[in-house]
C-alpha cells in the first residue's frame, strides 16, 4: 500500500511567492540560471543551484556548492520570505497550460515506498547525478525540490480535491512562460485522514519525472536511519517531498532524436536502407508530425518523411518492445549509426517536445546536425506497463509538460 504522509511545509509568504517560485534545477544550465535569476535575490535558484552566486570556474560539485545552498535559504527564513506552518498539512497544486489542468497532492512519500518498490521507477538513474542530490539533501538538510509521481486515477481522491479546489487559492500565479500555477493548503484533520487512507489503499504509485531527485531522497533517508542508533521510524528523513497526479490528467510529449552525421551514408543510401524496415513516404518541406504509434517523422536535407514501421519489426505484447524509441534504436540508430549506447554517445541529442518540430528543422537547417527523428508520444499506460513489470524505458523517452515550480513548499528532515 502507498503512504502519504502530511508534514510541515516550509513555504513563501503570499506577497514574495511570484518571485520566488523558479523553474527546477535540471532544466537549464548554471549560466543560464544566473541569467533567469537576475538580480532577483528570492529567486529559489539561489537555493537549487546555488553556484550561480559563486565563482564560474568553481566545481559545481564542490562542498561549497552545497553550503551556499544552505547557507542562502537560511537567509530567505532569516529574512522572513520563508515560514514553516504550525501544523502537518497536506496541500494541492494545480497547474494550467494551455487550457489544460493536471492537479496534484502534495506530501510526502515513504522512504520504505521507494526501497520496497511500492514507488515504481522506469528509468536508471546516473551515479553522479544522484550524487549531487545526495549532497543537496545531505547538507541542505530539506528536500528543496518536489518529485513528479502518479498515481492511477481514483473517484473518491477526484471529489476531495475538487472541493478544496472550489475554494481560494493560497497562491495563484502565472509565469512568464504562460503557466498558472494555484496552491491550496489543506489543514482540516478529517480531510488529511480521509486523502491519507485512499492513497493506502493503492498498491503503488509512480515516479513521472525526478527519478535522480527520488533516488537521492530516498538513500538519504536510508542513510540517516543506519547511522541512528534511536532510530524510531517517525522521523522526517524517513519521508521526501512528492507532488502526486492522477495518470488521467498527466500529457507525456515527444521526445526527439537529432544526430549530427549520417555514418558515410548519403541521404538516398540511408534512405534504402531505412526503406528495409518502414515504409516510407516524402512530404517534401511539409513539416511533419507522426500520427500514430510505429509512426516516425524523419527531417533530412529539408525535406520530411513518414516512417511506418513494418509489422515484424516491433512486439506490441512486451512492454519494451512496443516502444518507438526501442524500434528506433534497434531498427535505424544502432545498425545504421552505430549509436549503441543513447547516455553515453556524443553524436546523439535530445530535443523535448514543447520546443517543437521547428527545433529539428533549426538544428538540421543551421548544419549542426545532419538528420531528425520525430517520435509520437509515449502513453501513461505505457509508463504504468512498464513500471509494473519492473522494466526500465531507454533514456530520455518521457518529457512531461508542465513543469513542477520550486520553492513552493519546502520538506525539513529534522
Amino acid at each position: 500500500m502507498a503512504t502519504l504522509k502530511a508534514f510541515k511545509g516550509i513555504r513563501p509568504i503570499k506577497e514574495k511567492v511570484n518571485v520566488v517560485a523558479s523553474r527546477p534545477y535540471d532544466v537549464m544550465t548554471s549560466e543560464e540560471a544566473k541569467i533567469e535569476a537576475g538580480d532577483n535575490i528570492f529567486s529559489f535558484l539561489h537555493v537549487v543551484k546555488p553556484e550561480i552566486d559563486l565563482p564560474a570556474d568553481l566545481d559545481h560539485y564542490s562542498p561549497l556548492v552545497y553550503q551556499k545552498a544552505k547557507t542562502n535559504f537560511e537567509q530567505l527564513m532569516k529574512d522572513g520570505i520563508f515560514f514553516q506552518d504550525a501544523q502537518e498539512c497536506l496541500y494541492i497544486y494545480r497547474l494550467t497550460m494551455n487550457g489544460r489542468t493536471q492537479t496534484g497532492i502534495v506530501g510526502c512519500a515513504s522512504v520504505d515506498d521507494y526501497l520496497n518498490n511500492v514507488i515504481k521507477k522506469h528509468e536508471l538513474t546516473r551515479p553522479d547525478k544522484e550524487e549531487d542530490r545526495k549532497n543537496h539533501v545531505r547538507v541542505a538538510n530539506m528536500n528543496a525540490e518536489p518529485v513528479f509521481f502518479a498515481y492511477l486515477q481514483k473517484k473518491e481522491l477526484d471529489e476531495l480535491v475538487e472541493n478544496i479546489t472550489a475554494t481560494s487559492a493560497e497562491y495563484d500565479f502565472t509565469t512568464e512562460d504562460a503557466i498558472r500555477h494555484e496552491f491550496w493548503t489543506v489543514e482540516n484533520g478529517e480531510t488529511i485522514k480521509n486523502i491519507i487512507e485512499l492513497f493506502a489503499q493503492m498498491p503503488a504509485t509512480y515516479v513521472a519525472d525526478g527519478h535522480h531527485r527520488t533516488a537521492a531522497a530516498a538513500l538519504v533517508g536510508k542513510e540517516r536511519r543506519d547511522k541512528n542508533s534511536k532510530h524510531t521510524g517517525n522521523e522526517e528523513y524517513n519521508y521526501f517531498l512528492a507532488v502526486h497526479f492522477p495518470d488521467n490528467q498527466l500529457q507525456i510529449m515527444d521526445y526527439n532524436r537529432v544526430i549530427n552525421d549520417l555514418n558515410g551514408f548519403t541521404d538516398i543510401e540511408l534512405l534504402d536502407r531505412i526503406s528495409e524496415s518502414f515504409e516510407i513516404e516524402n512530404h517534401e518541406d511539409d513539416t511533419y508530425r507522426p500520427k500514430a504509434l510505429h509512426n516516425f517523422g524523419m527531417y533530412i536535407n529539408h525535406q520530411w518523411y513518414s516512417l511506418t514501421a513494418k509489422p515484424g519489426t516491433y512486439n506490441d505484447t512486451d512492454p519494451i518492445g512496443v516502444l518507438d524509441v526501442t524500434i528506433l534504436s534497434e531498427k535505424i540508430l544502432a545498425p545504421l549509426f552505430n549509436i549503441k549506447d543513447l547516455r553515453t554517445d556524443k553524436r546523439i541529442d535530445f530535443v523535448g517536445g514543447l520546443r517543437g518540430l521547428g527545433e529539428l528543422e533549426r538544428r538540421v537547417d543551421s548544419g549542426e546536425m545532419k538528420v531528425a527523428f520525430a517520435l509520437y508520444p509515449v502513453t501513461m499506460k505505457q509508463l504504468v506497463d512498464i513500471a509494473d513489470t519492473n522494466n526500465i524505458m531507454p533514456p530520455k523517452t518521457t518529457w512531461f509538460e508542465p513543469k513542477l515550480r520550486s520553492g513552493l513548499v519546502v520538506h525539513s528532515l529534522e
